[in-house]
Order: structure tokens, then sequence, then C-alpha cells
């Protein structure tokens, strides 16, 4: 007991230098290169900070979260379809009203409906697949594939019977993008996600029970089923909102888990969360300042991101079976 204390005061005691970091990398973002007029800059500054900060805290945190329940490091929420399921709504109002339709929608209502469409969608997946039993893992990656292929074919039949114009706007929108963040929707959900977060990490003793799977965490007095169920809720709420916020990126979650577990050493919740939703953040920011302020470059960070999270996943698989 008096061991697991003091390497969990170690784990908390890192934290400290990943904030150092983070906001210097804020800093940075903010300040490099600025120019007037100083105020109109700042201010796109800050709502795109606002923005990469957010999701990437938002996409590490459901990560760790969805991890600790499923009872495996290997998966991420992005496995069960949410990107599939984005790109089908987004194909789906277009078809329905057409480009100058789509363009012409209210933001916050669209915003509004994208989230409680992928919320719902979540809840009701991660319910059904892991309310039976959170260790069938074959069972949760199967049926997260399967739905994604459904929905990527819907959404290819219904992209070619759209006008081409109508096609890059699909296009565009099915990408994740931080350089038009809606300011309306970004003043939403940023209070939602923290709110999350820090209902999160309220959870964080709770959470360290689960980790001991659901029959020792109900012997030590756990109710585990309704933990299960508040937790599949914010996964659902965090990766929705952040999606419906900047588009889908799927692996941004399992490479800052994976960074928070090799940093810490320890799987104490209460530094986990905070060091994910860092690093998540920290990725984020620091990769969108080197394309954007010293490359020149405007969208690639969402690809590049993708790329080595492929690679990430790839390395955890391939680790476990040399164990």
């Amino acid at each position: 007991m008096r061991r697991a204390r003091v390497a969990s005061r170690m784990a908390e005691r890192r934290l400290i230098p990943l904030a150092l970091l983070l906001a210097l990398g804020c800093a940075a973002f903010l300040l490099w290169n600025l120019r007037a007029p100083m105020g109109f800059i700042l201010s796109l500054r800050a709502t795109k900070l606002a923005a990469l900060v957010v999701v990437g805290a938002a996409s590490g945190a459901a990560t760790v979260l969805f991890q600790t329940v499923a009872g495996n490091r290997l998966i991420t929420p992005g496995i069960v379809g949410f990107d599939a399921l984005f790109v089908f709504l987004q194909t789906m109002l277009v078809l329905a009203l057409g480009s100058a339709g789509y363009a012409t929608l209210p933001t916050l209502p669209a915003f509004l409906i994208e989230t409680a469409c992928l919320a719902g969608a979540g809840v009701a997946l991660f319910g059904l697949l892991l309310r039976r039993g959170a260790g069938d893992l074959i069972r949760l990656v199967l049926s997260g594939l399967i739905l994604g292929v459904m929905l990527r074919g819907l959404s290819g039949f219904a992209q070619r019977l759209l006008e081409p114009s109508e096609f890059a706007v699909v296009q565009q929108a099915s990408f994740a993008s931080f350089g038009a963040v809606d300011r309306a929707q970004l003043a939403l959900a940023g209070p939602l996600l923290a709110l999350a977060l820090l209902i999160a990490w309220r959870l964080s003793s709770r959470l360290d029970l689960a980790l001991l799977g659901r029959d020792k965490a109900i012997t030590l007095g756990l109710d585990f089923d309704r933990l299960l169920l508040g937790v599949l809720a914010l996964i659902a709420v965090m990766v929705a909102v952040s999606t419906a916020l900047v588009g889908p990126v799927a692996f941004l979650g399992l490479i800052a888990a994976a960074l928070a577990h090799a940093l810490l050493g320890h799987p104490c919740h209460a530094a986990l969360l905070p060091a994910a939703a860092g690093l998540g953040a920290l990725i984020l920011v620091a990769g969108q300042f080197l394309f954007e302020r010293l490359l020149g470059f405007e969208s690639t960070l969402a690809v590049i991101v993708e790329f080595l999270g492929g690679l990430v996943f790839l390395a955890l698989v391939l680790r476990k079976a040399a164990r």
C-alpha cells in the first residue's frame, strides 16, 4: 500500500513538466511571428488553440476511460465507427439539402444535431458491446469494423448520387480541420468537454478499482455496472462533441494514452487522465505549430496523426503478441 502511494505521488509529480511544456507550446502557438493587426490575429489563433486543446484533451481522456472499462489498452473509441457515422451524416445532409442548402445550415443547430446523433449512437453501441462482457475484445473489434464498413458503404453509394460540387463539399467536411472552427460551437463544446473531464477525474478512485476486473471490483464494493454505464456516457459525449466540432481524429487518443502510460508508469487514474488529456492537447498544438507556422502547411496534421496512430497501434499489438 505504501509503495502504491509513493508511486502515485511520483506519477502526479511528472504532470508538472507536462503542464509546463503544454503552456510553452500554447504560448509559442499564439505569439510566434505575431504581426499587426495583433488583436485580430490573436483572436483567430486563440480560437484555433482552444479547439486544439479541448479536442486533444477529450480524445486522450476518452481513450483512457474506454480502455479501462473494456479491460484492454489496445483499443480506442474510434474503433466503433464514429468517423464512419460522421461521414455518413455529412453525406446524407448534402444529399438531402444540396451544397447550397448545406452551406446555409445554421452552424449551432447543425452542431447540436450531429452531437446528439453521435452521442446517442455511441451510448447504444458501447452499452450493447460492453454491458454483457467487457472482456470480449474480438466481438467488440469485429462489431466496430462491420459497422464502419457498412456505414462507409452506404456513404460511398450516396456519394455516387452527388454532383461533383456536392461531392467536394462532402470530402471537405469528412476530414478533421482546425482551420475554421466556429466560435459559437466552441463556446458550447469547450465547457461541455471540461465538465466531462472533471466528472471523469472525480471517478478516478472507482476507475482504479475497475482495473481489477468486474468480479474483484464488485467484491470490493464497487457498483461496476452503474460505473460502466456512466463512463460509457462520458466517453460518448467526449468523442461526439469533439468529432462534431472538428471532424474525426480516430487514433489521436491511442497515441496520447500510450504515451501517458509510458510517462507515468503507474495506472493511477488521478494522474493518468490529466496526463492523457495534456498529451493529447500537446500533440495537436505542437503538430499544428510545426506544420502551420514552421512548414507553411494547412491540412496535414490530421493525416499525420492518423498515420502515427496506426503505427502505435501496430507496435502495441506486436508488443503484446511477443509476450
